[in-house]
C-alpha cells in the first residue's frame, strides 16, 4: 500500500530584498491571503536562516554583497531546489533569460501587478509541493528496493527492462519457476500491483538507465 505523503509544516514564502518598503509591501500582500512569510535584507541573512523548509523564494536581482543571481547559483550548488521568483526594477531580457535557464520559475519587473505576483507565488508553492512529494515517493521506493536481495534486484532490473520470465531465466541461468517466484517476491516487497507500477518505481530509481549503461 502506498504511504500517505504529507508536509510537516505549511509552506513559507521567503523574501530577499534590500528595500525595506518592498519587503513590507510583499509581506502585507502575502499575509493578507494567509501565507506565511519571512523577509531578509540580504542573501547572507537568508543563507544563515535557510533550512529545508517548504515554500518558495522571492528574490531581488540586485543585492549588496551577494547578488540574487549569485544566490541562485549558490543554492543550486548546495542541491537546494527551492523555486525562485526574481523581482527587479532594473532587469533586462538577457538577465531574465539567464535566470530562467538557471531554474527560476518567474522573473517580474517592479512595479508588478498584485495578481500577477500572487499567481507566480502560488505556482511556485505548488511546484515545490510537487517536487517534495516526488522526492518522498522515491525515498519510499529506495527503502523498499533496499529490502530486496541481490538476486531479487537482478530480477527486477530485468523485468523492468521488458524481459519475459523465460528470457530472464536464460540470461541469468535460473529455471523459469525460480524466476517466477523471485518476480512475485519483488512485486510484493516493492508494493507494486502491476508491471506498469513497478516500471514507474524503477524509473524513479533510475534502474532502467543503470541497466542500459551496464549493457553498453
Amino acid at each position: 500500500m502506498q504511504q500517505e505523503i504529507t508536509d510537516a509544516a505549511p509552506p513559507t514564502v521567503f523574501v530577499v530584498d534590500d528595500d525595506a518598503s518592498i519587503r513590507i509591501t510583499i509581506d502585507d500582500l502575502l499575509t493578507s491571503i494567509g501565507l506565511q512569510v519571512e523577509t531578509f535584507r540580504s542573501a547572507e541573512d537568508f543563507l544563515r536562516r535557510r533550512s529545508s523548509q517548504a515554500g518558495c523564494l522571492v528574490l531581488d536581482v540586485r543585492l549588496p554583497e551577494i547578488s540574487g543571481l549569485q544566490l541562485q547559483k549558490t543554492l543550486h550548488e548546495r542541491g537546494d531546489h527551492i523555486p525562485i521568483i526574481f523581482i527587479t526594477g532594473h532587469g533586462d531580457v538577457a538577465m531574465a533569460v539567464h535566470a530562467i535557464k538557471s531554474g527560476a520559475v518567474d522573473f517580474l519587473l517592479k512595479p508588478f501587478r498584485e495578481q500577477e505576483f500572487l499567481d507566480a507565488v502560488q505556482s511556485a508553492i505548488r511546484l515545490d509541493k510537487s517536487r517534495r512529494e516526488e522526492n518522498s515517493r522515491i525515498a519510499i521506493y529506495a527503502h523498499r528496493y533496499e529490502s530486496l536481495t541481490e538476486r531479487e534486484r537482478d530480477i527486477m532490473r530485468h523485468v523492468v527492462a521488458g524481459l519475459m520470465n523465460k528470457q530472464i531465466a536464460a540470461s541469468i541461468g535460473l529455471s523459469d519457476v525460480t524466476v517466477k517466484i523471485h518476480r512475485a517476491q519483488v512485486m510484493r516487497k516493492m508494493g507494486a500491483a502491476t508491471l506498469a507500477e513497478l516500471v514507474r518505481m524503477a524509473d524513479g530509481l533510475d534502474l532502467r538507465d543503470r541497466l542500459h549503461k551496464q549493457e553498453v
